[in-house]
Order: C-alpha cells, then structure tokens, then sequence
C-alpha cells in the first residue's frame, strides 16, 4: 500500500491479469512453492499478495474472494504459519520453511532459555507462561500436562491479554509484544474465530488465536534446523527467494533481519 495525497491505494493487479491470484487454494500453492510471502508490498517487486490480488477484493469480507479472509483460512490449514515475521508485518511462511526462520530469529534458544540469558523480556515471559509450564521442556509437553498445569495449548488474543494482567491498570503495550513473540517465532496464529457472548453466540469480528507452533507441528520439527548457524539458515532463504523475485540479497536480508 502507498499514500498519494493522503489517501491508501493498493499496489494490485485486475482480476482478468494471468499473474492474478483467485482463491486462498491458490495463494496457498504460492506460499508453498516460494516458502515466504508478506502480505503487503514492501520494497521488493512482486513479494506479496497485496501485489497478485485485485485491489477491489480487499475487505469485502467475501470469503472466496478477499485476501484479508484469505489470512484466516490459511491460517487455519497448519500447511502455512501466519503471522508478524516481516519487520513486524504480517505474512506467510510455509511449514518447509518455517524452521529456518525460527533458527535464524531464535539462534537456537527455547523461550526458556532466550529469558535466562537475557534475550527475552519479562513481559514477554508473562504471555509465553500461559502456554508453558515452569521447567517443562517443550519436547515432553502433553495436552494432560497442560492441563495438569493450567496452561493452554491455544488461546484468544483477549485472553491472553486477561489472563497475563495486561491493559489499563496492568502491564503495558500487549500488542508489541505479541509481535515481538510472532517475530521471535515462539507465537504464530493458528485460526480466527469470533467472540462468543454469556449465550454461546459468536459476535463481532474474527479475534486471533494464538499457539507456540511447537504444539502445532512438534517440538523436533520446529526445531529442526537449530543445528546449523543461523547466518547458515538466513542464507538459504536468501537464496530460495531469489530463485523466485527479482531482488539482492542486501534487500532480503534486511526484511528478514
């Protein structure tokens, strides 16, 4: 998106365009075949969906046709990772590549360890606790032990926000550092679904809801490529996306780092 003369205007292309994506199967395919897709233009040619969808779909709320309802459907098909990983942009990452990324933007720390050492904030923490329990190891954690714990495998961006004692007279920014979380890849969305009232009655627009996605692919998954150096890892998504986009490597490394 850009703005001429104070107002938005979407870098798409018409509906009737063979480059011109049509249903979320087909950005799903896309996701998949280049690995990493921002969901608005930013920088370099062509890597978003923004740029291979009509402009006059967005928010039309058209499940069929509406890339922003796109987000929540794939979102939902745990083939992809939604989430803020692009200079605290949302996008797509396809499962393939989602351990690269995490090993690049973790270098190798568990949550657990990342706050030992100083590389993770106390706020932070307070939302990652709702989901681990204390000296678990994420490995060896069973949806039993989760309850045994009070912890949840998936929750609501507003419980989240509730139950970690952020907000008015809380702690402060919840919306930062969620997406420090989505950056840091300990956090991805992994559906929307709307609130529901005293009644069971969904209301209101589609709410976030939040998992490490160690609980959605596996611990040895996610983590499989902490083995390698990080800059390792950065390199090879360098290289896959540029197989794909017209873009140097400075460029890439910049959204990525």
């Amino acid at each position: 998106m850009e703005v001429i003369d104070g107002q938005w205007f979407m870098n798409g292309i018409d509906w009737d365009d063979e480059r011109c994506l049509h249903s979320p199967g087909e950005l799903l395919e896309l996701v998949e075949k280049t690995g990493f897709l921002p969901l608005f233009s930013n920088g370099i040619e062509g890597f978003s969906v923004e740029e291979v969808t009509d402009p006059q779909c967005w928010w039309t709320s058209d499940e069929d046709t509406d890339p922003w309802e796109w987000r929540m459907t794939l979102a939902r098909t745990g083939k992809v990772a939604y989430g803020k990983f692009f200079g605290n942009k949302a996008g797509f990452i396809s499962k393939k590549w989602f351990p690269y990324l995490a090993n690049l933007r973790r270098d190798g720390y568990d949550f657990d360890a990342a706050y030992e050492d100083g590389k993770a904030g106390y706020r932070e923490k307070l939302l990652m606790d709702l989901f681990v329990p204390q000296g678990a190891d994420m490995w060896d954690i069973t949806k039993s032990s989760l309850k045994r714990s009070g912890c949840a495998d998936r929750l609501f961006t507003y419980e989240m926000k509730e139950k970690a004692g952020f907000g008015k007279d809380g702690e402060k920014n919840f919306d930062g550092v969620l997406t420090r979380l989505q950056m840091k890849t300990y956090l991805i969305p992994c559906d929307f679904r709307p609130r529901l009232n005293k009644n069971g009655e969904a209301f209101g627009w589609s709410v976030a809801v939040m998992t490490p996605p160690e609980y959605l692919w596996g611990y040895r998954f996610v983590t499989g490529r902490y083995g390698e150096p990080p800059e390792d890892s950065l390199q090879k998504i360098v290289s896959h996306i540029e197989k794909h986009f017209a873009a140097d490597a400075k460029t890439i490394r910049k959204l990525l780092k």
